[in-house]
């Protein structure tokens, strides 16, 4: 290769284009945590999420980012969008809800069709901008009034192309099932059918994947049973049911609405591990030590009888004793319950031990009416039967990971790697504001490090504010085909095999192990190698429709946040300052409620960014803003569609 193109090579990179609402934008490169910055009139007329060429005009310096030019739009992202259509006569314009797309789209009169006046429409796009001109689209469906009863929800599932029904032909594959199992597997399966097991799950779910039991053996260790469902079962490689469960990846739960995996003849049904039902399972018992220490276990194929479905709700309420009418109707299960509470607080001070990040971010509960309007919302309040659960599962996940990876299995793993130093260091600016710093020794930095910090931090106010903090500074989890740990968990091997009915990993490595099992451990070289070519396109495939089910529940959530706030315009809370920028502060309440206070909503001073150490200093009073201070808000605008809601300082 020639010094001329190798210049050329390393000025020119594709990525994605990320464009704000003023008309700049970003780009990313792929496995690069900088971005690219590119000013307004560089932007070759690309649009949100476009995939592009940007050549590099300023290279990066020490606070200031690398400055790019669009050369090329390689892909545009969309072809259609959802927005609001505004007639105007004889043309018409559809304002897309995505405020940072870039442009609005011309609809001339021929191609309304059945669409009023600022009615939510799906609109394709046959034109995009070039020369100074905007894009130019067709409305190829009408979605309903804005404030219609489940438009809302709908507007995001297009926005997003979900599938949001399954083609009949794969309702079909998962109607002939039935819901009684096929006896003639029981004789190669473990029949533990008279054991006594439960699912603990929240009150509402329907699909019910994990089946427990803890006993106490005569040598003082503990024996854990996790039953999965053995979906793999039903679901066989490259059926019809198969391809449409990799296509979509994960269920999505929407606020009101779950898009799921698989059709819920299975997964509310013959896959479900329902009370008082015969089930195949795929299971992991585990003796384990009074230091948490896994020290034997054994994976089999199993067929189960869950004795009670239990609510994470009655759970809490046996081990408190607080509910003498709960504590009487479950009286022959209560010692069952005390055990598994007993091995949790083991497992989980053994996983603190080596540094797992306890994030306890409170989820946003967020009470909906019968048309589906947000009327309260609260943190989402757990108990210690959530943590039982949770223990139980990452043991298992652990356990079947670790096994696999000294196996040399094709798999799947769960992957969470080091955060950069880079980014350690831009934290501890913002901890400094709370007396607290994460420790960074030769260039590194361990879980052990952060979670002294999220232990330090545990119930006070700022809790929330800090866990966020550090999350932001973590690298985002995904899946790959190489174990490369879990440093959220502090864990060396990680996997996630719990969830086979919602989640395609899950039901992916499940087929793995029961080739394994079937098979005596002995499989060829030519099916490890074939595995292994599935395993790693899977887990990108995984990793992609991930990233976009939390996009949607996070703005289904922000959505009806929304809602909720555009009837308290003018009322007064309290908050904390949950982060700093270049245009303002965003404030989060009691209630999980997150807004944004302009510069020109603080008052009449003029405030100055410190980059250095975000934060706020007015130019005559010297008043500063920083993370984690308390302030008092009003509200001033709310909008549901926009997903976006203001406050001002009282």
């Amino acid at each position: 290769m020639s010094k001329k193109e190798e210049i050329i090579l390393k000025n020119y990179q594709e990525g994605t284009f990320r464009k704000n609402q003023k008309g700049f934008g970003f780009v990313k490169i792929e496995n690069k945590e900088e971005e690219i910055y590119i000013a307004k009139e560089n932007t070759n007329y690309a649009l949100n999420g476009d995939k592009v060429l940007v050549e590099i005009i300023e290279n990066e310096e020490e606070n200031k980012k690398a400055e790019g030019k669009i050369k090329q739009i390689i892909k545009h992202e969309k072809n259609t969008l959802v927005g609001t259509f505004q007639n105007n006569r004889n043309f018409g314009f559809v304002i897309p809800d995505d405020r940072n797309f870039g442009t609005d789209i011309f609809i001339s009169k021929n191609n309304f069709g059945k669409a009023r006046n600022n009615h939510k429409v799906l609109v394709k796009i046959t034109k995009y901008p070039q020369n100074g001109k905007n894009a130019e689209g067709k409305i190829i469906e009408v979605l309903g009034k804005p404030n219609e009863a489940g438009v809302d929800m709908l507007c995001l599932v297009k926005e997003y192309n979900l599938p949001s029904t399954f083609p009949e032909n794969v309702v079909n594959e998962a109607k002939k099932y039935g819901n009684k199992i096929d006896m003639k597997d029981i004789s190669n399966r473990t029949d533990l059918r008279k054991d006594i097991i439960f699912t603990i799950d929240g009150e509402d779910a329907k699909d019910l994947d994990d089946a427990v039991r803890v006993i106490k053996l005569e040598n003082g260790n503990y024996q854990l049973d996790v039953h999965i469902a053995d979906v793999s079962y039903y679901v066989k490689e490259e059926s019809l049911l198969d391809r449409e469960a990799l296509y979509r990846g994960t269920s999505i739960y929407m606020l009101g609405r779950v898009i799921p995996m698989l059709p819920r003849e299975l997964s509310n049904g013959i896959c479900s591990l329902n009370a008082g039902k015969d089930r195949y399972t795929l299971s992991c018992t585990m003796e384990i030590n009074a230091q948490g220490k896994v020290v034997n276990s054994e994976i089999y194929k199993g067929i189960i009888n869950v004795t009670e479905r239990m609510s994470y709700t009655d759970v809490q309420k046996i081990l408190d004793r607080s509910d003498e009418q709960i504590v009487k109707k479950y009286e022959p299960y209560i010692n069952d319950f005390d055990t598994m509470a007993e091995l949790a607080k083991i497992l989980k001070n053994r996983r603190m031990e080596q540094g797992y990040l306890n994030l306890e971010i409170p989820e946003s509960k967020i009470e909906l009416d019968i048309n589906g309007k947000a009327v309260n919302i609260s943190k989402y309040e757990t108990s210690f039967s959530n943590e039982i659960i949770e223990q139980f599962m990452l043991t298992a996940n652990e356990t079947i990971a670790e096994k696999f990876y000294w196996l040399q299995a094709p798999f799947i793993y769960r992957t969470h790697e080091k955060p950069d130093i880079d980014k350690v260091k831009e934290l501890n600016k913002f901890l400094f504001n709370f007396g607290m710093k994460i420790k960074i020794t030769n260039e590194t930095v361990y879980p052990t490090e952060f979670a002294k910090v999220l232990e330090e931090v545990k119930g006070k106010e700022e809790e929330r504010v800090v866990s966020n903090l550090v999350l932001r500074t973590l690298k985002l989890a995904r899946y790959e085909a190489e174990n490369k740990g879990h440093f959220g968990i502090g864990s060396n091997y990680y996997c996630h095999f719990t969830s086979p009915i919602r989640r395609y990993p899950d039901l992916f490595i499940h087929r793995i192990i029961s080739n394994y099992l079937e098979n005596n451990y002995n499989l060829s070289e030519e099916w490890k190698e074939e595995y292994e070519q599935k395993a790693e396109q899977r887990a990108y495939q995984s990793s992609e429709r991930e990233k976009i089910a939390t996009k949607v529940e996070r703005d289904s959530e922000d959505l009806k946040k929304a809602e909720y706030m555009e009837n308290k315009i003018g009322e007064e809370y309290e908050g904390i300052i949950s982060s700093v920028t270049q245009f303002g502060i965003f404030v989060e309440l009691a209630n999980t409620v997150e807004g944004l206070i302009r510069f020109d909503n603080l008052g009449d001073e003029y405030f100055i960014y410190d980059e250095n150490r975000k934060r706020l200093i007015g130019e005559k009073t010297n008043t500063t803003y920083q993370i984690g201070d308390k302030v008092k808000i009003r509200v001033i605008s709310a909008n549901k569609m926009l997903r976006q809601i203001d406050f001002e300082i009282v």
